[in-house]
């Protein structure tokens, strides 16, 4: 008669730890404490988190909020715990390369399709390949590789250094001002061109939009993810290709020694605290499966920046209504229901 209690209270544990089991297994968006985002300036990093944010809360249920600061501010809140998600990671800064090595937060994901971001010199598409609709004839149909950039020196000719062509570079301090500084050695286009620097984002964003929409030439360095990839078509210059021993020398600024190589394509991840891993791991597993191609959200944050301004989140919406058949992939049948129903 003694084991039908002793059966009952081993029933009742074991219910107990399965129940335990369940609520570390589930997010934890069941409760009042929300997760917390950094907030990003740049425009894609601005529609990845508006786009996990979403799914989070509307299929979820889950509860956020992003807190807004420089990069520096939000990353070492990132490592201390006091954020839990940093969207568009690309592993540059020294605050989050220890913050992963002291095992204080991971990357997780690979945020961009086809192969990651890329980098590197550009030039609007009818400098090589002409317009007929703007009546534009390709004045350097022959420039493929910064080897061939010095002849074309004239076309992207320098306003204040004659002799010389003006190239764009990122805004002084940037990361990737520093690494086509190097370039600039590497290549040995010191003696053709002028390194100028944009005193900030907008100005080498309004330089280059504004010699696209005159029709003129411009060489420049941009990125891709980036509204402007969304909004013209341009043609990347062909770099010797990427060499690890190289590369090395190119990113210490310090190196004298410089040897060529293009910059390998960068992994764009999320940012999470460790202890956000492992306490939702249905987070983690949405996280890992957010990819989406470089032209879909080249196409969407362009609208973002446009003369509309138009909001992350609306076209996030839209992005989610035209495209089932993606996310529908990284997310549990049940979110998805529940997401399908939040968009109608």
């Amino acid at each position: 008669m003694k084991s039908i209690p002793t059966l009952r209270r081993i029933a009742i544990a074991v219910a107990a730890l399965a129940l335990c089991a369940g609520a570390q297994a589930a997010p934890q968006c069941g409760s009042d404490k929300p997760l917390r985002f950094a907030g990003i300036t740049w425009e894609s990093g601005q529609f990845y988190t508006s786009l996990i944010r979403t799914i989070l809360e509307s299929g979820y249920g889950c509860k956020t909020e992003v807190v807004n600061g420089s990069t520096a501010a939000t990353e070492t809140a990132l490592v201390s715990g006091d954020l839990q998600l940093w969207v568009e990671q690309w592993n540059r800064t020294d605050i989050i390369k220890k913050g992963v090595e002291g095992g204080k937060i991971k990357l997780v994901g690979d945020l961009l399709a086809d192969g990651g971001a890329t980098e590197g010199f550009f030039v609007p598409d009818y400098v090589v390949n002409g317009d007929a609709k703007r009546g534009i004839e390709a004045s350097a149909p022959d420039l493929r590789t910064v080897a061939d950039m010095p002849k074309y020196k004239e076309l992207f000719a320098d306003d204040e250094e004659l002799g010389k062509g003006r190239f764009l570079n990122c805004p002084t301090g940037w990361d990737c001002e520093k690494i086509n500084n190097q370039k600039f050695k590497a290549y040995k286009l010191d003696s053709s061109y002028t390194n100028f620097r944009a005193g900030t984002g907008s100005a080498l964003d309004a330089a280059v939009s504004s010699a696209v929409e005159r029709g003129k030439p411009v060489l420049f360095y941009y990125w891709s993810p980036a509204s402007l990839m969304g909004k013209y078509k341009f043609v990347q210059i062909k770099e010797p290709d990427y060499n690890q021993k190289c590369w090395e020398t190119i990113k210490d600024p310090r190196a004298k020694e410089v040897c060529p190589s293009a910059t390998p394509n960068s992994r764009l991840t999320v940012g999470m605290s460790t202890a956000l891993i492992q306490s939702d791991p249905e987070v983690v597993s949405l996280i890992e499966k957010v990819q989406v191609k470089p032209e879909t959200i080249n196409a969407s944050i362009a609208r973002m920046a446009g003369e509309k301004k138009v909001p992350a989140d609306v076209v996030t919406k839209e992005f989610l209504k035209a495209n089932p058949a993606v996310w529908s992939a990284w997310v549990t049948p049940a979110a998805a229901a529940k997401l399908t129903e939040a968009l109608k």
